[in-house]
């Protein structure tokens, strides 16, 4: 990448708040719903989605919401969080 392309993207990030920084990489990481089926096990999605709220908490002033976050990424990274079923599959919804 050529040094005035740097030079602009870097201004036009010093635009923003580090907050607001953070909260567009929270949405770009978030799972749509229309992507969840797809991305619901992918460990490197829920890691990511969990770490750029983790990091909005964070920057709000809100260590334990942000610890909290924080803590689910490491368990999609470590292996010991797994997605739960999904809640309408096996249930009839006429009843």
């Amino acid at each position: 990448m050529s040094e005035p392309t740097q030079l602009l993207k870097t201004d036009t990030l010093n635009q923003f708040t580090t907050l607001e920084l953070a909260q567009a990489l929270m949405e770009r990481l978030a799972i749509t719903p229309n992507d969840w089926h797809r991305l619901k096990s992918n460990r490197q999605a829920r890691a990511g989605e969990q770490a750029a709220a983790a990091l909005v908490f964070l920057l709000k002033d809100q260590p334990e919401e942000a610890l909290s976050r924080f803590n689910q990424a490491s368990g999609w990274l470590d292996r010991s969080l797994s997605a739960p079923p999904c809640p309408s599959h096996g249930h009839d919804r006429s009843h």
